[in-house]
């Protein structure tokens, strides 16, 4: 199995409710895990993914119901676009989207591809795009009695990033992950670096677009929070570390996130990176019925203690 490069995003919605609407049961996307954000209790953190959770499919959705709207500008992680498995795959989602008012730019192209572009509630921006299905790949989407398999989402294709200085994020990622430049181009006047490798999961890429007449993003409500990019083991992670202490990047230093172990840092154009390990260990919740107020709240063993006066301060 093919490991990928990006092992999560995640984003802030204002309602965990209307989240787990709209990409679970709109998007078709598996509900992994109902928890909260550790550096933050009061907050619910919500998880989803293909039916085995695995990286490279995980998209998170920390609820932060009373944060302010992002301001969208430069250096920053804009948009998360989905694997799906063909063009009338876009058909199928562009009808969708439209039956349930969902805000998208319909199919356009993009980049010798097509793309099907859209919003969520909050104004988080997403996209669709088709992939060459392998035949030495595994794929787990999530089926449902409205989203046929020859239309589910694969995971996560590729996040779209905003930048001042597309060259410094470039280089600092080509160091770092062994990342290289797949090809540039143009797009509504900005100048686009696709960065990749060879044998990824999803044909998994990044894509940069150089920006330097806006203000800064100010985070918020809508925003991508973070992207976590994938190390393939421990081993890899402390050689990360490595390597962004010999650039003297902000960092977290590791953390026991208990699913994985990760660290976070800042880039050349401070977009917030997480590096999480692929070996995880994830235990999907218990649905017994489609409604997020009837799936219990995981704790780690570390919060377990405090469960009720989490559970009473989060509602």
């Amino acid at each position: 199995m093919t490991s990928p490069i990006i092992h999560h995003v995640s984003v802030i919605n204002r309602d965990s409710k209307q989240s787990f609407e709209f990409y679970h049961k709109l998007l078709g996307m598996d509900f992994l895990l109902k928890t909260v954000n550790q550096d933050d209790m009061e907050m619910y953190h919500l998880f989803f993914g293909d039916t085995t959770g695995r990286p490279g499919t995980e998209f998170s959705v920390f609820e932060m119901k009373n944060g302010p709207q992002k301001t969208y500008g430069t250096n920053a992680l804009e948009r998360t676009i989905f694997a799906v498995p063909s063009e009338e795959s876009l058909i199928f989602w562009e009808a969708r989207l439209n039956t349930h008012g969902v805000f998208n730019c319909e199919i356009e192209e993009y980049n010798g591809s097509k793309i099907l572009r859209f919003e969520d509630h909050d104004g988080v921006l997403l996209g669709l795009t088709p992939v060459t299905m392998r035949e030495d790949e595994q794929y787990y989407p999530y089926i449902t009695a409205d989203i046929p398999v020859e239309h589910a989402i694969f995971g996560i294709h590729s996040v779209h990033c905003r930048v001042r200085f597309a060259k410094a994020t470039a280089v600092s990622f080509e160091e770092i992950f062994g990342l290289k430049q797949i090809t540039t181009f143009e797009e509504n006047g900005y100048h686009v670096t696709v960065l990749g490798t060879d044998n990824v999961l999803f044909e998994q890429q990044l894509h940069l677009y150089e920006d330097r007449t806006r203000n800064l993003e100010q985070m918020g409500i809508g925003a991508i929070q973070h992207i976590a990019l994938n190390a393939k083991d421990n081993h890899t992670l402390l050689e990360i570390e490595e390597s962004i202490l010999e650039k003297n990047f902000h960092y977290s230093g590791i953390k026991n996130r208990e699913f994985f172990q990760s660290l976070y840092y800042r880039e050349p154009n401070n977009l917030l990176i997480e590096v999480a390990t692929e070996q995880t260990n994830f235990k999907k919740a218990v649905m017994k019925t489609d409604q997020l107020d009837d799936i219990e709240l995981y704790l780690p063993p570390f919060l377990e203690q405090r469960r009720s006066f989490i559970e009473s301060t989060i509602r």
